[in-house]
This record gives structure tokens, sequence and C-alpha cells, in this order.
């Protein structure tokens, strides 16, 4: 009984046992398998039911009821909070190549030695200092370009060159205004040069691109300056020390050969910069701003902005009779005003009182500014025109060549009707700071015109470049002429032939006017001169601050000083001019 107990209770056990030893023996070898886990688990869940009685459910409670999904709300934040929007790029970051090289050591070095110079001789002045600091700054531009793989290009070297040499005016002349125009159109092809700019958007907008690179190139200097010092601090402390090592020596050596040799001690303060206590302030902004002003030539010639990409859609086409009739109505009433300009201005001073009943100077000065601001208008017009032209038939584009050339034409005649106004102006009352300028950008007008005719036959491709080199041309014209000296050569020339100057105007201007002043006869010669001689005494500048113009002025009135005249100088002043029939008429006028 027994026994059988025992054989039945075993039956069963067999072949669990068997199945068990076969899944640990795969298991084993290759790891617990899926099946083996599945048998395992249902046969302790057996065990488990055949030995556990039932466990009665406990009250859970009533039963919450699910809600459908489409009944469910995305959960909600503060409906007042906004969410923040992703700043967009500005245009010259969008225009920009996006992931400059990194610093080059020659580029650093180059930014170091722009910032030192500019610290060390711009504080005293303009001269010859303002190339000696552009050069290490167009280095360090070189450098950057070589780094970004870009190639010199011819429009490029001609912007390069004709900027450094606008920064020659400031070392030949002492008059601001036209240094002024040299440093601001040597600015502009400086950047021109950097970002490679042709069309348009990109010669207007290119010529301003150093002022947009500042503050990137600030960050991409300041990144590239902690790149090369990270792990070199051991270096950067030995070149502190040979720095101040090598100054020191200077110094104790510079002293004593300069206490040794009066000779040796005034070359030495002429090619030393003077540095005070209280300029540091100031030579310090001028470190600073030499450092971003050549960074910022560096990052524009490493990442230019490509402002060529800037299209400007072409206007919606006009037919031809409404282009054309408003500008060939336009050209007729040009035609009938040139026609009685030549009759009267190449009559002279008698056909013109004939004419006009008015003194050839009433007649300029009425004239001459409506003539300029007709030239200004004219250009207008014509790129207007320009933009509506006709471009569908074949023969649209010998009309906008016949009706613009001839527009071009006749505006070339205005602007030699409008010189020739400010020849009779000049002649009647001399030449002034104003009366020069206005007359070279009407001159400068006409070469604009001249231009756009040549674009007309040859193409448009290289117009925008074109204007942008005769700016810069007439600019570097204008400041190599002197026309401070200029003035003062026609206003003596005139004294010699008419009898009549201004010397309280001639007083007024730059070191430039000293050598035409000086062939004035005594007193007049001193009375102008005096005031120049003073502030020559008072006002030393070192070399590299003295222009060849204040330069030549000193050797002069050291040659030849003038000498005090007392209250003789007080009686002279605008004399009367009887040439024109006016009695008692001054010769000044404030235009």
């Amino acid at each position: 009984m027994s026994d059988q107990q025992s054989d039945a209770s075993g039956t069963p056990d067999e072949p669990e046992r068997e199945a068990a030893a076969a899944l640990g023996a795969r298991a084993t070898k290759d790891g617990p398998a899926p099946g083996a886990r599945a048998v395992g688990e249902a046969t302790t869940a057996g065990r488990d039911r055949a030995s556990t009685p039932p466990v009665p459910p406990q009250d859970a409670g009533p039963e919450v009821p699910e809600v459908p999904a489409y009944a469910r709300r995305p959960q909600q934040g503060d409906v007042w909070q906004r969410k923040p929007q992703e700043r967009q790029p500005g245009l010259s970051a969008r225009l920009r190549n996006p992931s400059p090289p990194g610093v080059l050591p020659g580029t650093l070095w180059a930014v170091l030695a722009t910032a030192l110079l500019s610290a060390l001789l711009l504080g005293d002045g303009l001269g010859v200092n303002a190339l000696i600091v552009a050069v290490p700054a167009a280095l360090a531009a070189s450098f950057a370009a070589r780094s970004a793989g870009r190639v010199l290009r011819p429009w490029t070297a001609v912007w390069a060159m004709g900027g450094l040499a606008l920064l020659v005016v400031p070392a030949l002349r002492d008059a601001g205004w036209p240094v002024f125009l040299a440093l601001v159109s040597a600015i502009a092809l400086g950047s021109l040069a950097l970002h490679g700019s042709r069309s348009w958007p990109g010669v207007l907008l290119g010529s301003f691109g150093l002022f947009t690179s500042a503050a990137g190139g600030v960050r991409w200097g300041w990144q590239g300056v902690r790149e090369r010092t990270g792990g070199s601090r051991g270096r950067l402390r030995t070149a502190v020390r040979t720095t101040v090592v090598a100054v020191v020596l200077l110094l104790v050596f510079g002293g004593l050969f300069a206490s040794a040799d009066a000779a040796f001690a005034d070359l030495l303060g002429d090619l030393t910069p003077d540095l005070s206590v209280g300029e540091a302030p100031w030579r310090v902004f001028l470190f600073l701003l030499g450092a971003a002003g050549a960074l910022s030539a560096a990052y524009s010639a490493a990442a230019p902005v490509r402002w060529d990409r800037i299209t400007v859609r072409p206007g919606t086409s006009r037919s031809r009779a409404e282009w054309a009739v408003p500008l060939i109505v336009l050209n007729l009433l040009f035609a009938a005003f040139i026609a009685l300009q030549l009759a009267v201005l190449l009559g002279g001073y008698d056909k013109v009182l004939e004419e006009t009943g008015m003194l050839p100077a009433e007649y300029a000065r009425q004239g001459f500014w409506q003539l300029l601001w007709a030239t200004v208008l004219t250009l207008l017009v014509i790129a207007l025109a320009l933009r509506w032209a006709p471009r569908g038939a074949p023969g649209d584009r010998n009309l906008v060549r016949g009706v613009l050339g001839t527009l071009c034409l006749l505006t070339l005649v205005v602007v030699a009707s409008a010189l020739r106004r400010m020849d009779l102006y000049v002649d009647a009352f001399g030449l002034t700071r104003l009366r020069i300028s206005v007359a070279a950008v009407e001159l400068w007008l006409g070469v604009v015109l001249v231009l756009i005719l040549a674009a007309g036959i040859l193409g448009a491709r290289m117009l925008p470049r074109a204007i942008a080199v005769s700016a810069a041309a007439g600019v570097l014209a204008f400041g190599l002429i002197s026309p401070d000296g200029l003035i003062a050569e026609q206003n003596v020339q005139r004294y010699g032939s008419h009898g009549t100057i201004d010397i309280d105007y001639l007083k007024g201007l730059s070191a430039d006017a000293v050598p035409a002043l000086d062939e004035l006869p005594e007193p007049l010669r001193s009375c102008t001169l005096e005031n120049f001689q003073r502030e020559l005494a008072v006002h030393e500048t070192p070399w590299y601050a003295t222009s060849w113009g204040e330069a030549r002025a000193r050797d002069i009135l050291e040659e030849r000083p003038a000498r005090n005249q007392g209250t003789d100088c007080y009686r002279i002043g605008p004399e009367v001019d009887d040439r024109d029939g006016v009695e008692g008429e001054s010769t000044y006028d404030p235009y």
C-alpha cells in the first residue's frame, strides 16, 4: 500500500525533474531561457495555489471609473506666462560666414602693436602717425585673411592701396577738414577691401562694415588670447619679466647718455613720445581703441559679411509711353535752359548785364545753388527711371539708352554752367572754404554723369565700384591740392589785381596758407601771419604728429618772423570793391 502510494506520488514528479534538468543544462550553456522561466514560474505558482488557501478580497471601496482619452485635457501652466521666443540673428550675422578660424599668433602680435602705437603716437595729433598705426592693423587683417583661405584679388588691392594713400593727407596737410574727409574715406575703403563688395548694397553697406564687426572682433580676439595663454602662464610671466628688464635698461642707460650729450638728449626727446601721468586715461582709451579697431579689421578679413547677397528687386516695368514721355519733356526743358545759358554765359560780363540787368556776382549767386540741386535731383531721376524702365521688347534697351543718355549729356552742360557761375562768384568775392567745397562736389557729380554714360555703353556691372573709386580719388586730390593754400593764393592774387582782400577771413585758415600769405606786402603780411606765429610757438608737436604744411610754416616764420604792427592791423579789413560799380559794397560774403 505504502509502495503503491509512493509510486503514485512519485510518478508526476519524475517528468518535472527531467524538464528542469534539461532547462538547467541549457541555461548553464546559453543563459536562462524564456521557456525555462515560464515552466519554473508555472510550477511555483501551482505549488503556491495548492498549499496556500485563498484569501477573501478586502473591501476596497467604490470603483472609480476611468476618464476616456478624448475627455482628457493636457496640463496647462500659467496662462499669463508667455513662451520665450528665440532671438533671430541680425542681418550681418546671417550674411557672415558661420565659423571663422582661430586667431593666429601673428594676428595677436599685430593687434598688440597697433594698440601700443595708438596709445603712444595718436595722443598728440595727426600726422604721419596715422599711416604708422595703419600698417600693423593691415598686417593683422592680412594674417587673418590668409588663415581663412582668402586670396588677394585685384579690387581688394585697389581698395587697400587707396586707403593707405588717403592716410598720406594727414602727413601733408595741417587743415582739419580735408584730413577728416581723408580719414573717413580711408576707413570706408579699408572696409571695402576686407568685405569684397561689388553691388550697390555691397558698396554702400560694406563701407561701414568695420563697425558691424567691432563686437564680434573683440570676442573673437579674447577667445584666441584665452586659448593661447591657457596652458602657458609660465611663458607669459617670462615675457613680462623680459619686457620689464628691457624697459629698465633703456631708461637707465638712455638717461645716462642723454645727460652726457645734449645733442643726443634733443634727438631722444624728439623721438620719444611725451608721456605724463595726467594723460594716462586718454592713452588707455587710445590703446583700447587701437586694439578694437585692429581686431575688427582682422575679424572682417577672417569672416567677411557678404553684403552682395542682399538683392534689390527691380521695380515694375512701365510701358514705353508712360516711361518715356515725362523724360522727353524734361529733356526739352533742359535744352531750352541750356540754349539760354550758352548765349548769356559765353557772352561775358557785358552780355550778363544786357540780358539780366544784374551784376555778374549777383547773377552767379542767384543760380549756382539751384543748378547744384538740379544736378543732384537729375541723378535721382536717372536712378528711379532705371528702376521702372521698360524691358519687355527688344527695342526697350535702345530707348532707355537714348533718353537717359540725352539727359546725362544735357546735365553735363548744366554742371559746366554751374561751375562758370562759381567762377564769376569767386572773381567778385574771393575763394572760401565753402565755395571751393561745393565747386568740388559739383565737379565730382559731373564725373558721376560721365561714368553713367560709360555704363550705358559698356555695361553697368562696374558702375558701383567705379563711383566709389571716383569719390575716393576726389577726396585724395582735394587733400593733395591743399585747399587752404589754394584759397590763400587766390586771395593774394586777387589783391594784386583788384586791391581788395579779407584779412580777417585769411587769419582763420590753417598753416597750409602761410606760404601764400608770405607773399603779401607789409603791413598786411605781418598782420595776417602774427596769429599763425603765435599758435605755432605755443603748440609744439612731436615729429610724428607734425604735418609737412606745419613744418614748412615754421621754417618760413623762423626765417622771416612777423613784426608787431601795433594798432595798424585793426584798421585793415575788408575793403571797397568799386569794380562792380556799387559804391560802398563790401566784398565780404558769408557764402
